[in-house]
């Protein structure tokens, strides 16, 4: 029994992690074709969910969390638009650094750990369902 609440911990932890990707995921996405509004402005700079491992002390094992939303670094896209207002001397206005097909890849793939996590509370909710049915 211990083992089956373990089981349902460690992946709605799981399921919180990447619930919380998913929402990042769709702020950059959301955010992708953002310019500033005037010269020197920045544009919105894509944000990164790392994870980490946490001990659930009360259950004695070790979960994932999110640990920090970050900026990424990489530099900012530039295009041509003279009339744009934050147009530089050059005609070149700063885009934020998303390249959609990234953050859809890494959505994919944060939408498949969410429910191979859901998976497994389904089970584990049907294991505990069969026992409690034993003991009647």
């Amino acid at each position: 029994m211990d083992d089956l609440l373990r089981t349902l911990r460690i992946s709605a932890s799981g399921m919180k992690a990447q619930g919380t990707r998913l929402r990042v995921i769709s702020e950059n996405v959301a955010n992708a074709d953002s310019l500033p509004t005037q010269p020197g402005a920045l544009p919105y700079r894509r944000k990164v969910v790392t994870f980490r491992n946490q001990l659930d002390q009360a259950i004695g094992v070790n979960t994932v969390s999110v640990d920090r939303i970050t900026t990424d670094t990489a530099e900012f896209l530039q295009r041509y638009d003279p009339s744009h207002p934050a147009a530089d001397d050059n005609g070149y206005v700063l885009a934020p650094n998303i390249s959609t097909l990234v953050e859809m890849t890494d959505m994919r793939e944060a939408q498949r750990s969410y429910e191979a996590n859901l998976n497994v509370i389904k089970s584990s909710k049907t294991m505990l369902q069969d026992t409690i049915g034993l003991m009647r």
